[in-house]
This record gives C-alpha cells, sequence and structure tokens, in this order.
C-alpha cells in the first residue's frame, strides 16, 4: 500500500521515492533517426519545463464545440472568447494550490501561467528538475538537417503520487522537435513547353481552383491567418517579396508578413518555412498574414507545445491557422495526445480553423507483434482539426482534372473514435470501397482523415533568394486551401456573418459541395508480400486519401456563404 501524502510533505516524500506514478507510461522515449547525444546536461544547467495542469468541466467544452460549429444549431457561429474558455476549463483551486506549492517546495522559479491557467512553465536547474521529475536524466542531443540542439531525458520520469488528480503530463522531456519531410523531385524532361507548365506557381493553383483576379482580401476588415513553423527553419521577408514579384504579378497581395511571434532566426531561410508563407499568402491573397516560427526555442522546450500555450494566452487570433507538423500517434503518450486534443478543441470553441497536414507517407507503416499494421498521424487524426491530404496534376505539365499524390497521408486513428459528423461518409466508403485493405491494418471504426485535399506535387518555391522548382508535400497543400477560406472568410466578414471556425460538422452535412470529387489513385503503405505497398484508394464522395477533394473556389464560397 502507498502511504496516505499529504500537501506538507509532498517534496520530501516524493524525493524519498514513494508514492510515485508515471504520467506517460507509454510515451516512445528512443532517439529519433539521425539524433546522437552529446552527453550528461550540466547539473546547474537552467531549464525550462511546462507543466499541464488538470482541466475542468472538458466534455462541456465538447458540447460547446458541437453546438457553434453546427450549422443546425441555435448556438451555431456564437463562438466563445478566451474568457470564457478560461472561465470553463480552469484548474480547481485545489490543483493550482497544490501544483504550486509543490514547485516551490522544488525551487522552481519564473513560473508564467497562461490565461487559462492550465498551464505553468517553469525555470529549473538540471539538478532540481531531476530531483522533482525522479527518474529523469537529462542530456544534450543533436539532429536533424538543421542540427538542432535539445536537452530531453530518454528515461521516464515520475510524479507524486498526490498530484495525479492535478498533473497530466510535463512538457519538454520526451518529445523531440519535428524534422521536415518535405520532398524535391529531380524536374521531369518534357518535349517542348507551348500550353505547358512547368511547376506549380499562384497562378497555376489560382487557374485550377477558378480564382478570379477579383478573389484577393479587401483590405478593410479585421481577418486575418497564421501559419506555425516548429522546424529549426526561418522565412526571409526578401524571398517573399522575390516571389511575389515572380509569380504574384495578376493578382493584388501584401509583400509582408505582418507580425512574427516567436525568434525569426538570422540564418539561411528553409524551404519549408518559405513555401508555408508564399503559398498562405498567395493563396489567401491580400490578406493580413501572422508567422509562429519555432516559438519553443529554448532547447529544453517542445515548440508545438508552446504553440498550443500561445494560443491559451492570445485573445485576438488570426482566425485560420495552419500546421505543417505531425507525429506518428503510436510515439506519443495517451495522456499527451488526450490533453492536446483538448487543446485543438478550445481553438474550435473560439471560431479558430485549424488545418493539419495530413503528411507525407501515404497510410504509414509500422510492425507490432511481429504484424504489420498502417501508422497513423497525429495531430492529423484529431477530430477537432481539418486535415489535408495532397494531390498531383493527372498530366504534371498541364492545369487538368487531379489524381492522389501516392504520399497524401490517410487513414483511420487508433486513439479517436469516429466521430459523428463523419459516420454516414465513413460508412459508405467502407461498405463500397473495391480496394479495401486488410482489415488488420487499420481501425475502421476510428477518426478517418484527411477532410479534404489541394494540390501538394510540383511546387515553385524562393528561398535564399533562389527559385526552387519541383518541391512536394502536405506542407504545400495545407497552407493553399488556408489561403482560401481566409478569401470565404473575408466575404463572411463583410456580410457581418460569423468566421467560419471548425469547418467539418458543415463539410460533412455538406457532402463534399463545392469541391472538386478525386476519384483516382491510391497511396503508399507497407512493402510487404501483402498489400504490396499500396494503402487505400480514393473513390466517389469521401475516401481516407483526398477526403472530400479539392476546391472549386466559386462553388465551395457560395457553399460556406449561407449563414
Amino acid at each position: 500500500m502507498c502511504c496516505p501524502c499529504s500537501l506538507l510533505g509532498l517534496f520530501a516524500l516524493f524525493v524519498a521515492g514513494k508514492c510515485s506514478y508515471s504520467p506517460e507510461p507509454d510515451q516512445q522515449r528512443r532517439l529519433p533517426p539521425g539524433w546522437v547525444s552529446l552527453g550528461r546536461a550540466d547539473p546547474e544547467e537552467e531549464l525550462s519545463l511546462t507543466f499541464a495542469l488538470r482541466q475542468q468541466n472538458v466534455k462541456r467544452l465538447s458540447e460547446l464545440v458541437q453546438a457553434v460549429s453546427d450549422p443546425g444549431s441555435p448556438r451555431y457561429g456564437k463562438y466563445l472568447t478566451l474568457e470564457d474558455v478560461a472561465e470553463l476549463v480552469r484548474p480547481s483551486p485545489l490543483t493550482l494550490h497544490t501544483v504550486q506549492k509543490w514547485l516551490l517546495a522544488a525551487g522552481a522559479r519564473n513560473c508564467h501561467s497562461v490565461t487559462t491557467q492550465d498551464f505553468l512553465t517553469c525555470w529549473l536547474s538540471v539538478r532540481q528538475a531531476e530531483l522533482l521529475l525522479s527518474g529523469a536524466e537529462f542530456h544534450h542531443y543533436v539532429g536533424g538537417p538543421a542540427e538542432t540542439h535539445a536537452v530531453r531525458s530518454l528515461h521516464p520520469y515520475r510524479l507524486p503520487k498526490a498530484l495525479a488528480p492535478h498533473v497530466d503530463f510535463v512538457g519538454g522531456l520526451h518529445r523531440f522537435p519535428p524534422t521536415s519531410t518535405l520532398r524535391q523531385h529531380p524536374e521531369p524532361q518534357v518535349p517542348g513547353t507551348v500550353g505547358l507548365h512547368l511547376g506549380v506557381t499562384p497562378s497555376v493553383i489560382r487557374k485550377r481552383y477558378n480564382l478570379t483576379a477579383q478573389d484577393v482580401g479587401s483590405g478593410t476588415t479585421n481577418n486575418s491567418q497564421a501559419c506555425a513553423q516548429f522546424l529549426e527553419q526561418y522565412f526571409h521577408d526578401s524571398d517573399l517579396a522575390e516571389f511575389m514579384r515572380l509569380f504574384g504579378g495578376d493578382f493584388a497581395h501584401q509583400a509582408s508578413v505582418a507580425r512574427v511571434v516567436g525568434q525569426q532566426g538570422r540564418g539561411r531561410a528553409g524551404i519549408e518555412a518559405s513555401l508555408d508563407v508564399e503559398y498562405l499568402m498567395s493563396a489567401g491573397a491580400n490578406i493580413s498574414t501572422w508567422v509562429y516560427s519555432s516559438p519553443g526555442r529554448h532547447e529544453s522546450q517542445e515548440p508545438f507545445l508552446q504553440w498550443l500555450l500561445l494560443l491559451s494566452n492570445e485573445s485576438a487570433l488570426p482566425y485560420v491557422h495552419t500546421v505543417s507538423y505531425g507525429d506518428d500517434e503510436d510515439s506519443l503518450s495517451s495522456t499527451y495526445i488526450q490533453r492536446v486534443n483538448t487543446e485543438l478543441m478550445k481553438a474550435a470553441a473560439r471560431g479558430l480553423t485549424l488545418l493539419f497536414a495530413s503528411g507525407d507517407s501515404g497510410a504509414g507503416c509500422w510492425s507490432v507483434s511481429g504484424r504489420h499494421q498502417f501508422r497513423p498521424s497525429f495531430p492529423a487524426s484529431s477530430p477537432y482539426v481539418t486535415t489535408v491530404g495532397g494531390t498531383s496534376f493527372q498530366n504534371p505539365f498541364r492545369v487538368t482534372d487531379e489524381v492522389v499524390d501516392y504520399i497524401s497521408g490517410g487513414g483511420f486513428s487508433n486513439v479517436f473514435p469516429r466521430p459523428s459528423y463523419q459516420e454516414e461518409a465513413v460508412t459508405r466508403y467502407l461498405s463500397s470501397s473495391p480496394h479495401l485493405p486488410p482489415s488488420s491494418y487499420f481501425n475502421a471504426s476510428g477518426r478517418a482523415y484527411p477532410d479534404v485535399a489541394a494540390l501538394s506535387d510540383g511546387y515553385w518555391v524562393v528561398s535564399n533568394h533562389v527559385p526552387i522548382p519541383w518541391v512536394s508535400g502536405t506542407s504545400a497543400s495545407t497552407p493553399v486551401f488556408g489561403g482560401l477560406l481566409s478569401l470565404i472568410n473575408e466575404h463572411r466578414i463583410l456580410r457581418g456573418l460569423p468566421p467560419l471556425g471548425f469547418l467539418n460538422p458543415r463539410l460533412y452535412q455538406k457532402h463534399g459541395a463545392g469541391l472538386f470529387d478525386v476519384t483516382r489513385g491510391c497511396h503508399e503503405s507497407c512493402l510487404n508480400e501483402e498489400v504490396e505497398g499500396q494503402g487505400f484508394c480514393s473513390g466517389p464522395g469521401w475516401d481516407p486519401v483526398t477526403g472530400w477533394g479539392t476546391p472549386n473556389f466559386p462553388a465551395l464560397l457560395k457553399t460556406l456563404m449561407n449563414p
């Protein structure tokens, strides 16, 4: 039996190793490929750790998201303010008191909360942190194409049992910064160029998705959009200006970012950072744009988690956010995934449209007890985000119908059950698709994704003053779809309607109206004899490769302008 842990004796009992539990026993703690240890961190080195405090009324929050996002609800479009959300989810006084007392006893300092009071970020020395988080052992690591530095622990940590009702997890121990999955293909050889295009540019996107020169922001509203970047990458204003000079001549646009949140480094520009900004600002042309740039820059912080904290601490935010970030679901602890899902729910309740890239590994693949299975990605699999897959032109040199881009991420969550809004669409796909993989490869009752798609193959990007061709990935399709939704928000705001908010309930109710249905092609998966590298295939209506399809802007505008 565990001894009773009083608040007064919390720290002392904990140091003695009694009454402890593991908040994240299922968190993957392997070193990612390409990362190496540089040795133990100095005991006096300072760390910034984030404590996720237990929230209240999460079920009620879920009900409110449904009410404000469903066009059939009397509460549709009546979004919560950040203060409303804080009132709902704020941890109990007991939780706040218990955690603060525990951290104070451990010597934590410079602790900062957020408006919703459900995160606490504190500074501790490595020695104090290893005492506080029993079992943790902090090392310096370096890895990834940008040689990113991080301080992490590959050992599980434990907390006093008395904190079990009060702390969900501690951020800054296990999860490593992401690396880019963008691909650059060699330029295909094509005889002659009459009537052909040599890669995707803003004019190609605008032609394919039926935008006119008039389909730009008015410059008269408070409309804004944002992209979030978690790689050790930065964009350069000069690259954006050069991109617009080369490719933005036939539509009104803004040539600079309105606001950068986080650190904007002085090093070389990254292709992915350049791509995000250039295509969000050319698809959502002439709309004020924010960039969240590597906000978790201290080596002991998790960049994605730091972005979530920023959302919980800012009352006025852009209406559309595009994010090209993902992890394998199975690499994350269930505690972390559920808590991040609640953070995404908070954003949906506030009327924010969050678009996540579906990933660039098709259905994915991993081996469980010697059996192959598909490998879903998170947050793409969250039921509270709109997930964007990828397509290619049927003829890569002409603006033609689209087919599946074989890298387009998609599948079924092993964590989240299928939400009610997609019940009909997914059931129809599962019962009618002639090319379903064996049922042992996927969880047919899970949240299915993506929800929509856009071109993801063969983009031109300007980075470090150089135009770079044939860049591919759902990191490209996501800002394009996001920019078009920003244009629709512009029309809604001018008409006195609320912004679109969480799109999925409406999207599925409309059965993909306003989207080009993509019905040809399959994405990649396990290279074995059973499935031979083929995952799911697209078909009429919704499918787990391209969702409902790609935007036909005038029709989508009409569909989403109804109150």
